[in-house]
């Protein structure tokens, strides 16, 4: 029984083994048909995707193609349009050059027919020329007959017969106009001008050329020397003037035709006095201080003739260009008196007459203010007045007044006439211009200029009443050769530009100075 059951056990297993072999294997083959069928789809499907990339692709490529033979097309219709109208117009253009070949050759025989003409009355107008002087000397000769008298006895007759009576009618005129019209007027400007005569009674004083500077001492003038002389050529290098120092007890000479120079020179060595130590160095410190000084005194100068003459709202450069007047000349008349004494005589006859008295008086005071740059700035005084008048915005009636005082541009107003009196007046008092002095001042800056525009030259200064020039270079561009060669370049220029008495003799100075601080 037991037998029979592990007999049954084994024949079972055997069996179940054989069904489970079997059933493995056919599962097996039942994966591997659907790993087939499943490799075939992908295989499928990968080419069906490599066919819709091609597709895309071509269809990229025939766009693109299309694309850039539309652009190739388009560009060809362009340059076909451009062509065209480029041989449009080369058509135009010849069409024009023809039709005025066709007008220069109208012309041509229209100017051929008009000389003819003019050819033709020339001739025709000298034959009737010559028949009419045929015609006068046979009736001069008629005439001379029947008068008895020449031609030119006749004409002498006529003449004075005209003079006699013309001179007649003219002073009959005359003595009507004079009557009836110069009768009051003569009175009442008599008594205007006489009247801002008589109430402006300034002094009248003529400009030199030289500044006297008093010592404490006599001893100083070694000082201002100084050893072998570098002091006072320290000064006049400076401040471009001649220093005279001489056996005048007590006291020493600037000479030098620019009296703002000169002012400079007498406050620096007044400094030096002042300050005891006197050398190069301390030199230059003075000078510069003197200068800034300078220019406050001129502003200050300007301002106090405006609060004086109460004229206001004058922009600040002309008031100090009013200042700067104290130290220019004109026919060696003090610049800033002139003007000064212009104004209120300008303002005295505004007053008397009816005119205004604000614009005749500001007129009058700016009217000679182009003189102070008139040596920096190319033109006529009356053109730089103007157009500094112009620049800082003063009125057009008084920017009229400037350029009318000297009858450059014709009187349109009351003020501008009295400019003019005024500047007559207080030009024409006994002693106070100087001719002589002012051709004189002229050819110094004439020196001056000459050797300024010179290429290196830092500074010139006329001296010795203009018979000796010195000229200071920069040493860094003119070397001792150069020196000599600027020399006689500038003795040549002066030979052939200027006219003068004598010798004028031309010193190029060249200094080079080496500095060093010891810590």
């Amino acid at each position: 029984m037991v037998a029979a059951i592990i007999i049954s056990a084994v024949i079972a297993l055997a069996v179940g083994g054989a069904a489970g072999f079997f059933l493995a294997k056919l599962l097996d083959k039942q994966s591997a048909s659907r790993g087939e069928q499943s490799a075939a789809k992908i295989v499928e499907k990968a080419l069906a995707k490599a066919d819709m990339v091609r597709k895309e692709a071509l269809l990229e490529v025939k766009e693109e193609t299309h694309k850039l033979r539309t652009q190739c097309d388009e560009e060809v219709r362009e340059r076909r349009t451009e062509i065209g109208k480029s041989e449009q117009r080369l058509t135009t253009r010849e069409e024009q050059i023809v039709k005025r070949e066709e007008i220069l050759a109208n012309k041509e025989l229209a100017v051929e027919n008009t000389r003819a003409q003019i050819e033709n009355t020339k001739t025709q107008c000298q034959k009737n020329l010559d028949d009419a002087k045929k015609k006068q000397s046979e009736a001069v000769e008629k005439l001379e007959k029947i008068t008895g008298l020449t031609k030119a006895q006749a004409k002498k007759e006529i003449i004075d017969s005209l003079i006699d009576e013309a001179k007649t009618e003219a002073a009959e005129t005359v003595r009507k106009i004079v009557n009836d019209a110069t009768e009051d007027a003569s009175k009442n400007a008599r008594d205007v001008l006489v009247g801002a005569m008589q109430r402006l009674a300034t002094d009248v004083t003529s400009e030199v050329t030289v500044s006297t500077i008093p010592l404490p001492t006599d001893e100083l003038k070694g000082k201002l020397i100084g050893r072998e002389g570098r002091n006072i050529r320290a000064i006049e290098a400076a401040t471009g003037v001649d220093l005279i120092i001489d056996d005048t007890p007590e006291a020493i000479t600037i000479s030098n035709f620019d009296p703002y120079r000169r002012q400079i020179a007498k406050l620096t060595i007044e400094k030096l006095i002042a300050d005891g130590r006197v050398h190069p160095g301390r030199i230059e410190e003075c000078f510069e201080r003197a200068k800034k000084d300078l220019d406050q005194q001129i502003k200050k100068q300007g301002e106090d003739m405006l609060y004086e003459l109460k004229i206001h709202g004058m922009h600040p450069e002309l008031v100090k260009l009013l200042g700067r007047m104290k130290y220019r000349t004109s026919y060696g008349q003090n610049l800033y008196t002139h003007s000064k004494e212009m104004a209120l005589i300008a303002g005295m006859i505004a007053t008397d007459i009816g005119a205004n008295p604000a614009i005749a008086m500001r007129g009058a005071l700016l009217h000679d203010v182009g003189k102070v740059l008139d040596h920096e700035i190319d033109g006529t005084h009356v053109q730089i007045g103007v157009d500094l008048a112009k620049k800082y915005k003063e009125s057009p009636e008084v920017i009229h007044c400037i350029e009318a005082h000297h009858e450059d541009v014709p009187a349109n107003s009351i003020e501008a006439v009295i400019v003019m009196i005024a500047d007559a007046i207080s030009s024409a008092r006994p002693g106070a211009r100087r001719e002589n002095l002012e051709a004189y001042v002229k050819r110094l800056r004439d020196l001056e200029e000459i050797a300024d525009t010179k290429p290196g030259v830092e500074k010139s200064f006329a001296i010795s009443a203009g018979r000796e020039i010195r000229v200071i270079v920069k040493p860094e561009q003119i070397d001792d050769a150069g020196a000599l060669f600027l020399a006689k370049e500038i003795a040549a220029e002066i030979e052939e530009k200027m006219t003068y008495p004598g010798q004028i003799k031309v010193n190029v100075i060249r200094e080079s100075r080496a500095n060093a601080v010891a810590k």
